[in-house]
């Protein structure tokens, strides 16, 4: 636990945490107390049919997972953490307090419309749209200006140079951070959608605002006891220096092993000479004219024209790593499905008991639930039992990990697919195929074993590959792979929009009813998640290739048939023993 011993520092500390915490926490809440339940909203209050809602919450998911990155460039480079927490906070609360209105003034919206009709006639106008895109727009952006610093500026706040006294404090941080965050989806995806289903719209969307209120108060409050650290360079500026230095040096000749060849390495550097691969970024690190391309201090006196080797290795890092990248991003799009699951879970019997009955928004929180105790499973119970049965510390490498979800994803859409079936058999059956807005006897517990098998697939994939980037990337590149992950989500809602485009545009017609009707139950969603299911286990295949051309990883992790080495996780002898995962 965070005990007490920076409470005596004027500025920083543990008192500062408690706010930027409390500000994340209630941000998160707000916020996905709104969006879990607003493909009901799009559908009841603006008219839209299904496949239309979930495209513009496939949109602002995109943009949600996106601003984080850029706000984290504009925060490290220009303005500072403190400044866009602060621009983030008000920007979100003035999203949400829009949107709110929405819910007031009744000529914000269209007149209500039953859920899912094929036979409403009511359209959202272009002003009441926009409207609805501007709130949603504003929402992204402050979700960015919080998200991205949020961690950074709370590890500020406990930066000291006694870095072994205090690292145990900030690793507290780091766990107390996400468990709290999580616990505020958690909280987000149960209590505010049952409030939504029970109270209102006015009611169900106020509550987040105040929520924001209080976030927001909670950041400004503790302003003269933050440590505020000033803008430096960033990352993506190292990178665009090396691609610009590549092009302009593009004409000079490399010579492979030229003991000749000079390279600019920064001072006390490890790495003095670029790698072989991708060879022609070397150029950006090669000195040409020592008098010209050198300060009598050692610095270039362009950067723009003349890289260390450090910054060529690290963008080389990064474009080893996309292939990888790229499976996980196809994996989120089985996690961007949460608009269609809610709507499929409205039309089917989710009473718990005869007088208490699950919000259909609240099926998704299984997702979160689900993945926790994966997580806690394989951490206390899988892996020391097979530990004790081999002898030896043993778990799986990190490419086995990333594999196996990425399989047990595809795996899960299939069986969603076989569910759908016999969810619109059902209402076939009974004779409901018209009436989209009655529930069927089929009971909502069924989509618990898709949410079961998602979840694994989240505590493998999810949290092997952060851990893979963190791992194979150097170690001044953290910030690169922390937001590598996000990158991926926001891309995933992008290729789940497409697909959906895609489906609606190609597989319909005049007398064929599309797989994503607004009819649920004569439309063929079961056709879309086997489609899902077939690009999964695609997926899965290219994966294998990527896995295998990567090589094996720095952390020397042999995987269930091999132990866990001690020592450093860069030692190249211990590269050599060890398994490539699927590589082999």
């Amino acid at each position: 636990m965070i005990t007490e011993p920076l409470l005596s520092s004027p500025k920083g500390g543990i008192t500062a945490l408690f706010f930027i915490i409390a500000n994340e926490a209630l941000e998160r809440l707000a916020s996905f107390g709104l969006s879990t339940n607003m493909i009901m909203y799009l559908t009841r209050e603006y008219g839209m049919d299904a496949a239309s809602g979930a495209q513009i919450l496939f949109l602002y998911s995109a943009a949600g997972n996106f601003m984080p990155i850029i706000g984290a460039f504009l925060a490290d480079t220009y303005v500072g953490r403190y400044p866009m927490i602060g621009f983030g906070c008000i920007t979100s609360l003035l999203g949400m307090v829009l949107l709110w209105l929405t819910t007031i003034i009744p000529e914000a919206r269209v007149p209500s419309c039953a859920q899912f009709s094929s036979k409403c006639n009511n359209e959202a106008t272009t002003p009441q749209l926009l409207f609805l895109y501007f709130c949603l727009g504003l929402m992204s952006i402050g979700a960015g200006g919080i998200r991205s610093c949020s961690l950074a500026f709370g590890a500020d706040q406990l930066r000291k140079r006694d870095s072994l006294k205090y690292a145990g404090i900030l690793e507290s941080f780091f766990s107390w951070y996400y468990v709290i965050s999580s616990a505020s989806v958690f909280i987000s995806m149960t209590c505010l959608v049952y409030i939504q289903d029970a109270l209102g719209w006015k009611v169900g969307f106020g509550v987040p605002v105040v929520l924001m209120i209080l976030s927001t108060l909670s950041f400004f409050l503790a302003s003269p006891i933050y440590v505020k650290p000033k803008a430096k360079a960033n990352w993506l500026v190292g990178f665009a220096r090396v691609l610009v230095a590549s092009f302009r040096k593009r004409r000079i000749e490399l010579c492979s092993q030229n003991p000749d060849e000079l390279y600019h390495h920064g001072k006390g550097s490890a790495l003095v000479v670029p790698s072989e691969r991708i060879r022609f970024l070397n150029r950006a690190c090669v000195i040409t004219n020592p008098e010209e391309d050198l300060m009598p201090d050692g610095r270039a006196s362009d950067p723009w024209c003349l890289c260390t080797v450090d910054q060529v290795e690290e963008l080389k890092a990064l474009i080893k790593v996309i292939p990888i990248w790229s499976t996980g991003m196809l994996v989120s799009v089985n996690v961007c499905q949460n608009s269609f699951l809610l709507l499929q879970a409205s039309t089917m019997n989710r009473h718990i008991t005869s007088k208490f009955e699950i919000p259909a928004g609240s099926f998704y929180a299984f997702l979160l639930l689900s993945s926790t105790i994966w997580i806690a499973l394989y951490d206390r119970v899988i892996i020391p039992l097979a530990s004790k049965i081999r002898g030896k510390p043993t778990r799986l490498g990190l490419k086995q990990k990333i594999g196996l979800g990425i399989l047990v994803s595809a795996a899960s859409m299939a069986v969603l697919a076989i569910i759908e079936g016999v969810r619109r058999e059902t209402a076939i059956r009974e004779g409901i195929s018209d009436n989209p807005d009655t529930a069927m006897h089929m009971s909502a517990m069924w989509l618990l074993t898709f949410y079961f098998l998602l979840g694994f697939s989240e505590a493998m994939n999810g949290v092997g590959q952060n851990e893979f980037f963190y791992t194979e990337l150097p170690k001044s590149m953290s910030s690169v792979a922390s937001n590598l992950f996000s990158i991926g989500l926001s891309a995933a809602s992008l290729v789940a929009s497409f697909i959906v485009s895609v489906v609606r545009g190609f597989i319909s017609g005049e007398n064929q009813e599309s797989w994503v009707s607004s009819n649920i139950n004569k439309g063929h969603y079961d056709y879309y998640y086997w489609l899902l299911a077939t690009l999964g286990f695609a997926t899965f295949i290219y994966y294998l290739a990527c896995s295998k051309a990567y090589g094996p990883c720095k952390g020397g992790q042999g995987g269930i048939a091999g132990d866990v080495r001690e020592g450093s996780a860069d030692d190249d002898d211990d590269d050599d023993d060890v398994d490539d995962d699927y590589s082999s």
